[in-house]
């Protein structure tokens, strides 16, 4: 039976929210403003599982602090900029939706995500900023509340005993609240497409989870910048060990290449490319509310192995349930092991 509450409430970590998303509002100095929607840790434990059929909403926090330092350069809204300091609070909401027909022998799922957050940037030098036609006090930080853009992800799942598999594509639509010239945007204001597999191998007798996800990323151009970020090949991998019924740990690790360099007639930080690894640990825990099961998990990763990018620390914390109470029975079997 837990296994399968788990089942029902795996919705964050099988990428909706990213974030989810959307989920990548983290720094960098490759793409637009170090934004991209891998998050690295997002797919975690159970991210090949697609939950039976069924409505499901999850809402991932996300607190990011990180600094770009030693002269190094980045761009946001226009603006060339160094010695820049991140730090990020931000909700992601999904709802998602597994429809209840089958097809190609899978279980398919529609979700959408929307970002809202409060980034928080400061800088202490403005190398360039032909664009913006103001002027920043870069001893104060730039933050306000802001909406980010929709994401929608569409996939399909498999399951043949333990092993379950499931692929997928998400597109981030440019229509959240995006301001040229302003540092603290939360929205991408370009198209951003990912296509990604995921696999997991769930021992229920062992309560033993090993998970990974591959995916590329595609980015768009800014059309209010003229900046043309490049694409990007990132990697998950997690292993997740049940304690009890309820309660289970594990560690984490992602990986983040950008396989092609940025461009376009806005771009005045040259044909850099971005590169980072992370690695952290995670716990997790199902419980009841009034009948229906809730799943909580929390991811915490340092960057390490950072190359054109700064460096810091990401936080998660996951809520996840399914809406209208319990689902129907899946095909996987219910976590046997005595603890």
């Amino acid at each position: 039976m837990a296994h399968l509450e788990r089942l029902r409430n795996l919705t964050a970590g099988l990428g909706f929210a990213a974030l989810t998303g959307s989920l990548a509002i983290e720094p960098a100095h490759a793409t637009e403003g170090g934004a991209s929607l891998y998050l690295p840790g997002l797919r975690g434990p159970g991210a090949g599982i697609v939950p039976p059929p069924g409505f499901y909403f999850s809402n991932d926090f996300l607190a990011y602090s990180g600094e770009l330092s030693g002269g190094r350069r980045i761009q946001i809204g226009g603006a060339v900029l160094a010695d820049v300091e991140v730090e990020i609070r931000a909700d992601f909401l999904t709802a998602t939706w597994v429809f209840p027909l089958e097809a190609l022998g899978g279980r398919m799922a529609i979700g959408a995500s929307l970002p809202l957050g409060v980034p928080r940037v400061s800088a202490g030098v403005l190398i360039e900023a032909p664009r913006l036609g103001r002027t920043f006090a870069f001893s104060q930080r730039d933050a306000s509340f802001v909406v980010g853009d929709p994401v929608v992800t569409g996939l399909i799942g498999w399951d043949a005993g333990n092993f379950h598999w499931s692929v997928g594509a998400s597109v981030s639509i440019p229509a959240g609240g995006y301001e040229e010239g302003e540092l603290s945007n939360l929205a991408f204001n370009r198209l951003i497409g990912d296509v990604f597999a995921a696999a997991t191998w769930l021992d229920p007798e062992l309560g033993l989870d090993i998970s990974g996800a591959v995916g590329l990323e595609f980015n768009g151009e800014n059309p209010d910048t003229d900046y043309d970020s490049g694409n990007a090949f990132h990697a998950d991998i997690s292993i997740s060990k049940n304690l009890t019924k309820e309660f289970s740990v594990g560690l984490l690790a992602g990986y983040y290449d950008q396989i092609s360099s940025d461009r376009g007639e806005g771009n005045r930080i040259g044909p850099f490319k971005g590169r980072a690894a992370a690695v952290g640990a995670t716990a997790g825990y199902n419980f009841t509310v009034a009948g229906t099961p809730v799943s909580a998990r929390v991811k915490v990763l340092r960057e390490v192995d950072v190359e054109n990018r700064p460096q810091g620390t990401i936080g998660l914390f996951t809520v996840a349930f399914p809406l209208g109470g319990h689902t129907p029975p899946a095909s996987p079997q219910p976590i046997r092991a005595r603890y």
